[in-house]
């Protein structure tokens, strides 16, 4: 009685089943999740903006073509819509924050403010410069109380006060003041006694 060992059935060719691959998939999930990492960063974010779009249309194509028998890594795709997606919403609330700030800083800058710019004091002949800061205006004071009144606009609306009084000195105080709020007061004496209030 001879021996035989067991030889398993060998499948037909046809029947070899291969590995189907997603490379779709895996880039959607590497677009992603890299436009996740850069999205949150001000400025650096802006170049997260391709990869969240690029990422959530590969994956998409994935997990359709896991869908169809074409490929696996179904939750690696899955992953990836959501990377993409997370990110697209940081891109969006980054734009949102940055038109707010834009806005604000553009009503500011527009916004007029009533200026109201006085000089006190015993000094006599008192150099006066006042007004914004890039179209100052200059009198010379006689005597004081000195004031003058303006519309200021800009992000310094209150502008500079510079005050310097003569050779036979005296005390000279300036005070600037903005939509009825003082924001700045100096005082100073002596020959050519000299103050400066800045209107922030």
């Amino acid at each position: 009685m001879s021996q035989q060992t067991y030889q398993p059935p060998v499948p037909p060719h046809n029947a070899v089943q291969q590995q189907p691959r997603n490379g779709l998939g895996i880039t959607g999930f590497v677009l992603g999740l890299t436009g996740l990492v850069f999205s949150p960063i001000p400025f650096v974010g802006m170049i997260a903006w391709p990869l969240v779009v690029l990422g959530l249309i590969f994956s998409i194509v994935g997990v359709v073509r896991v869908k169809k028998g074409k490929a696996t890594n179904k939750w690696l795709s899955i992953i990836g819509i959501i990377t993409s997606v997370v990110g697209l919403v940081v891109c969006v609330v980054w734009v949102a924050v940055i038109g707010s700030a834009v806005n604000e800083v553009n009503e500011e800058v527009n916004k007029v403010a009533k200026v109201k710019y006085e000089v006190t004091g015993d000094a006599k002949n008192v150099d006066v410069t006042y007004g914004e800061t890039l179209n100052p205006k200059e009198e010379t004071a006689a005597t004081l109380p000195w004031s003058k009144e303006t519309e200021n606009k800009g992000l310094v609306k209150g502008g500079m006060l510079t005050v310097t009084a003569g050779e036979d000195g005296g005390t000279v105080t300036c005070k600037i003041t903005v939509d009825g709020q003082v924001v700045s007061t100096k005082t100073d004496k002596g020959p050519f006694a000299s103050v400066v209030c800045t209107g922030v």
